[in-house]
């Protein structure tokens, strides 16, 4: 596989998490270095580890997960992003101080971008590519990516006003459909 094809890939799997890191980055009343680290960092990790996961397990891991994958990544995504949208416009509901950047939220988040990876992963341990290389630029790009989205998501979410949590809710869910549909549809 040449350079140019797995940069492309890599960017690829890198969408998702610049989305849902500009959505989350979006919903967030003040957005500090600790929450961009947090989910660039995360996003990155996760995105590397599952393209590993994926070469290593090869075949037989998907075998077992057969279409499993991607209906975890849509119940999560549609879960966080109808949690995002109920407490938009249910401010009393809201977890005092919940930070979708931390703890279990933040683990879900990065195990639904990072699902593409998985089969990324698969797909180059079955054409014989190393992975160490392939894993490390798909990690950098969704560590860059995320780190972007959360720049950018800010400054929409400053422009959306009240509006960019439930916005953010709203991508999320779709983000969630669109990786479901692209199942379907294969």
């Amino acid at each position: 596989m040449d350079d140019l094809t797995l940069l492309a890939i890599a960017i690829a799997l890198g969408a998702d998490a610049f989305a849902v890191s500009a959505a989350v980055a979006a919903s967030l009343p003040v957005l500090t270095g600790r929450h961009t680290f947090r989910l660039a960092w995360h996003f990155g990790l996760f995105q590397g580890m599952m393209t590993a996961i994926g070469w290593f397990g090869g075949v037989g891991i998907s075998t077992f997960m057969s279409g499993l994958n991607y209906w975890i990544a849509f119940a999560l995504l549609l879960i966080l992003g109808g949690k995002m949208i109920y407490e938009s416009r249910h401010p009393e509901s809201r977890t005092k101080d919940f930070d979708p950047t931390r703890g279990w939220s933040l683990v879900a988040l990065s195990v639904a971008t990072s699902i593409d990876a998985l089969a990324v992963g698969i797909s180059l341990s079955l054409v014989g590519m190393a992975i160490w290389r392939p894993a490390l630029l798909i990690a950098l790009m969704a560590l860059v990516m995320s780190f972007v989205g959360t720049r950018l998501g800010k400054k929409g979410g400053e422009l959306l006003g009240s509006w960019a949590e439930t916005i953010g809710g709203v991508i999320l869910i779709v983000i969630g459909l669109r990786i479901l549909v692209k199942y379907l549809l294969i």
